[in-house]
């Protein structure tokens, strides 16, 4: 088969700009071994081309004119993992909102203007700690998810979001407990989770300060697997990552999930399983 590949801008990346090109080059790899001719571009090439003769794309494209051209090629017929449809359902407001309704188990939150209005959101909301999370889009820099400790704080952060031009925000309650992020390929056995502070596996060093060290609480892994898959069906993606709060009594509560992360602790096993999916969606007819 013929396969174009489409890799990920770097300030789509913070701070793991290695480790997604990593899994990106193994993944193409893998699917050179099963006897496919690739072709590779990066996002800004992408947007550049008149025509796609390949039938197949591969993509860790986040860029929002990309992901509109995804979504134009897929409509014509063009095989395309991550769906662009599903990489624009893991902007942040949009992501919450699905996995909400889908009975996915979240923090409280609400989604919050940043210009002012007559009502006063934020009074809505317990004068204690909690994260401001940018809602368009996924988390480039440090201050597009933000710990504030009071309505005071939190409306200044609102005014500094509206200067950036961000229309809206998801607030949400801080839950205290293990941060563990996790890693799936959906329609495959693949899947792994981790401490990520005890592996110095974080985008920003501020946020262990805020959650605190891993406690080792005692969970249902092959529950948080469920529901992670769940996560992934619920936004339409198949290859994805994320972060879930284990609580004392072994609850547990997705935070975020993303399209195609870097996989960076288990990356061999990762491409050689997301290789493995991709060439079933190319190979098998959609139903």
């Amino acid at each position: 088969m013929k396969l174009l590949g489409v890799y990920r801008n770097q300030k789509f990346s913070p701070n793991h700009i290695g480790n997604d090109d990593a899994i990106f080059s193994l993944t193409a790899q893998a699917l050179e071994k099963l006897g496919n001719q690739i072709r590779i571009c990066s996002e800004d090439e992408f947007l550049k081309l008149e025509t796609i003769p390949e039938p197949y794309i591969f993509t860790m494209a986040r860029q929002k004119a990309v992901v509109q051209k995804l979504q134009a090629v897929e409509n014509a017929g063009t095989v395309v993992v991550n769906s662009g449809f599903g990489i624009e359902n893991c902007f942040r407001i949009n992501m919450h909102t699905a996995l909400e309704e889908n009975n996915i188990p979240v923090p409280r939150s609400l989604v919050v203007p940043t210009t002012p209005t007559d009502d006063d959101w934020l009074e809505q909301w317990p004068d204690k700690g909690f994260w401001i999370k940018r809602g368009d889009f996924h988390a480039i820099h440090r201050e597009d998810v933000t710990f504030v400790r009071s309505r005071q704080e939190g409306r200044e952060m609102l005014r500094e979001y509206a200067r950036r031009d961000i229309p809206d925000v998801l607030i949400s309650e801080h839950l205290a407990g293990d941060l563990v992020k996790f890693y799936g390929v959906r329609g495959t056995d693949f899947f792994f989770w981790f401490y990520p502070y005890e592996h110095n596996h974080h985008k920003y060093v501020e946020y262990e300060a805020i959650n605190g060290k891993s406690h080792h609480h005692v969970f249902d892994e092959a529950e948080l697997q469920r529901v992670a898959t769940a996560s992934a069906k619920a936004v339409g993606v198949d290859i994805y990552g994320g972060d879930a709060i284990v609580t004392k009594d072994g609850s547990f509560y997705i935070i975020d999930l993303n399209d195609w992360p870097s996989f960076a602790p288990c990356r061999q096993e990762a491409a050689d399983a997301i290789a493995a999916l991709l060439y079933q969606k190319f190979t098998q007819p959609v139903l």
